[in-house]
């Protein structure tokens, strides 16, 4: 289990999303895998829209319904979202 990703800029960002996974899987976010599918872990859409919202309110970027099935495990959508420009430590909560 990885619990960090390797980049040390990105690691905020995995910490955000897996604490965030976490209350929609029913999990701790140390048993989340950053390899491993989220629908290995039961992830449904109304799990994914959620997430969704979240990252919209907390990082004030538009995301696609699709982005959890388009980026399936917690390393590619901390790719995906750091080269989207999310940033834990500049939030736009609203």
């Amino acid at each position: 289990m990885t619990p960090y990703p390797p980049w040390h800029t990105e690691a905020p960002l995995h910490q955000w999303l897996t604490t965030h996974l976490a209350v929609y899987l029913d999990r701790v976010p140390e048993s989340i895998d950053a390899t491993v599918p989220l629908a290995e872990y039961g992830m449904d859409s109304v799990g994914a829209l959620s997430l969704c919202g979240d990252i919209e309110d907390d990082f004030g970027i538009l995301v696609e319904p699709s982005l959890v099935w388009d980026h399936p495990t917690v390393a590619q959508l901390v790719a995906h979202l750091a080269a989207r420009g999310a940033d834990p430590d500049h939030r736009v909560r609203r």
